[in-house]
């Protein structure tokens, strides 16, 4: 065990990864210096950190930097006290350091200047694999619908949208709009992608069919360099993770080329191993901070601070939004992005990554908790984990869990009312739950509303299916000649009413889902949560018609909102020629409305009201709920330090697992 003292060492040995700062970037810009246009420079300030480190203590040869002895110019400055690269252990120059190198399509090494090369390959189209920190991304110039439309071909992603790298502020603003917090958070070390609004909202669709962009600055010497067009090449690239489909983004320079070909026509590459996988994180900015949708690069494996002790605790999270949590003291360490953990590669970087961290801070679990689903990989690892080493395993519901994630986001202590909206998470009673309002805190919850449940014809097929989910609601409506038309509907209406093999789900992202067919027609999503974005992107901006029929009735103790007028109101208004803008947007006020009158009727007692799950990444959901709380007199709180989705479910886990030792 290794006592406070060592542990803040290990959190700041242990730090993010960082954008270059200004002295390297000046540095690098000198002709006359001996880093001049190296894309490998740093200082204790700046540069790599996370992505190398092997293990603990933070020496050169306990990070990737090992193979790289330091030159005699470098050695000096990591042995000045007066120099910014004193004890700098990533300290490198073009003498002594990592190279890049350019490689075509058939990963042969091509001779010449590797940035110069890139450049010119993406200023004619061409896609290029470009290796940074944490992983490996595939790039084409984003001014270019046809080079765009390739990499959509190649990559298999033909409408989920795609994240740009812009050179500077000024290049991001031909496209975008932004805040000066917004400008401050693209421009600060820890470089998040952010989405930002388009200034044509319809513009751009080859890149987003959404009203938002999301965009990074450069974060890297070698990103710096590679826009910085001094060989023509462009000054806005897509910048989107190289990986086969569903896998983690790829790391090592072989594997890249191997699995790439056919879809890069070059790769830039160079010779630092990446130690640990690292994303890009993922945010948007509301009331001048940021909301994740992922916290990744930049940010872990900073802990956070609670007000709790949650020493020995360690929460492996769900499953679509893998994520883990291990604690000491009152440091809750959350995993970096992670992904799927369906796919086998994914639950392999779970492992891994899960594994190094509890190595690297010396963490030593003595409590488990998990979800409570019986299927997800993370809870099959936990219950391995608790066989393995006789430790107690705590199953944890999933919606108490983002209850509890919101608490301690915000460090309270409860109890708390709770709207929790999400797409799915196994209930207490065996039934999908999805949107939920609750009551409790860290120590046990109550259920005391939900909404009408839909059956799902054919379970998961209505992820990608959403025509299905149209037809139940339309369905359970009495309107059925509303819901749109697909293959096979006469045997998913069988399936309806004969009740076989339809689960049944009060999961919020599902009614989205089924609304967003009946506005709209289409009938299935290239992606999961596809339609709810579809959905926020065409109401922005448009007069809500008029829908909310607050219609409730009681089950089992559970309140809960009844869905069948609000289907039938937007049916007809649709039939009688209310546009489908208006119609998004009237849906939303409705649903806003809604969770005012539940926390009304729910919360008699006026306690702190908590907004989680991942259905509050809708902006427009959580502005308009936030200020009509507020506006009655609520304290609401918000994700500010986690990811409302699942991802940021672990720390929820976290929480309640302490409290129960």
């Amino acid at each position: 065990m290794v006592d406070d003292g060592d542990l803040a060492a290990q959190v700041q040995d242990a730090a993010p990864d960082l954008a270059p700062c200004d002295a390297c970037l000046r540095e690098m810009q000198d002709p006359h210096g001996r880093r001049y246009r190296y894309p490998f420079i740093n200082c204790t300030d700046c540069g790599p950190r996370f992505s190398i480190i092997r293990r603990l203590p933070y020496d050169r040869p306990a990070t990737t930097m090992a193979g790289f002895a330091m030159c005699p110019d470098c050695a000096a400055e990591y042995g000045d006290i007066r120099s910014r690269r004193y004890h700098a252990q990533p300290n490198c120059c073009p003498v002594c350091g990592p190279r890049a190198i350019y490689r075509d399509a058939a990963g042969k090494p091509v001779a010449g200047d590797p940035i110069a090369l890139a450049q010119k390959a993406l200023a004619a189209g061409k896609i290029v694999a470009v290796k940074g920190t944490g992983g490996i991304h595939l790039a084409c110039r984003a001014d270019s619908p046809d080079a765009v439309a390739r990499l959509r071909r190649r990559k298999h992603r033909p409408e989920k949208p795609l994240a740009l790298m812009a050179r500077d502020l000024s290049t991001a603003a031909r496209f975008c709009r932004y805040t000066e917090e917004e400008a401050a958070l693209l421009q600060s070390p820890r470089r998040p992608i952010l989405l930002l609004a388009k200034k044509d909202p319809t513009g751009q669709t080859w890149l987003s069919a959404t009203t938002r962009l999301g965009v990074m600055l450069p974060y890297t010497p070698l990103h710096i360099l590679l826009l910085d067009g001094t060989f023509g090449g462009p000054d806005l690239l897509v910048m989107t993770s190289a990986n086969r489909s569903g896998c983690p983004v790829l790391l090592d320079n072989e594997d890249a080329v191997s699995a790439l070909q056919g879809i890069a026509d070059g790769f830039l590459l160079h010779d630092r191993p990446i130690a640990n996988r690292c994303d890009d994180s993922l945010a948007m900015v509301w009331r001048g901070a940021p909301v994740f949708f992922r916290r990744s690069r930049g940010y872990a494996p900073q802990p956070l601070l609670l007000d709790r002790d949650v020493t020995g605790v360690l929460a492996f999270g769900a499953e679509q939004k893998g994520s883990f949590a291990a604690g000491r003291g009152r440091h809750a360490f959350v995993s970096q992005y992670i992904g799927d953990l369906k796919n086998a590669e994914t639950l392999d970087h779970y492992c891994t990554a899960l594994t190094g961290t509890l190595s690297l801070f010396g963490l030593q679990p003595t409590v488990l908790v998990c979800d409570l689903h019986p299927d997800y990989a993370s809870t099959r690892e936990a219950e391995e984990m608790a066989a393995r080493q006789h430790l107690p395993l705590r199953r944890v519901q999933h919606h108490w869990a983002h209850m509890a994630a919101c608490m301690a986001d915000n460090r309270l202590e409860g109890p708390v009312f709770g709207l929790i909206w999400d797409g799915t998470g196994l209930g207490e009673d065996g039934s999908i739950w999805g949107g939920e309002y609750l009551v409790g805190d860290y120590q046990h919850y109550h259920r005391v509303g939900s909404l009408r449940p839909v059956a799902l014809p054919g379970g998961d097929a209505c992820i990608a299916g959403i025509g299905r989910t149209a037809l139940s609601l339309a369905l359970d409506a009495g309107c059925p000649e509303a819901a749109p038309a697909f293959a096979r509907r006469e045997g998913v209406t069988a399936l309806l009413k004969s009740g076989y093999r339809c689960v049944q789900s009060s999961g919020m992202g599902r009614l989205f889902d089924g609304v967003y067919s009946l506005l709209t027609g289409r009938t299935d999503a290239d992606y999961d949560g596809q339609a709810p974005a579809l959905l926020e992107a065409l109401a922005e901006g448009a007069d809500p018609a008029d829908l909310y029929s607050p219609a409730y009735y009681e089950e089992d103790g559970v309140r809960r909102f009844d869905t069948r007028p609000l289907i039938r109101a937007l049916c007809a208004a649709k039939t009688a020629g209310t546009g489908a803008a208006a119609l998004a947007a009237g849906f939303q006020q409705a649903l806003c409305r809604m969770a005012l009158d539940q926390c009304r009727t729910l919360n008699p007692d006026g306690l702190p009201v908590v907004l989680s799950g991942g259905v509050f990444l809708n902006r427009a959901l959580l502005e308009g709920v936030t200020a009509l709380l507020e506006g009655a007199g609520y304290r609401v709180y918000t994700h500010r330090r986690v990811s409302p989705s699942d991802e940021g479910l672990a720390l929820g886990q976290l929480a309640i697992g302490a409290a129960g030792l």
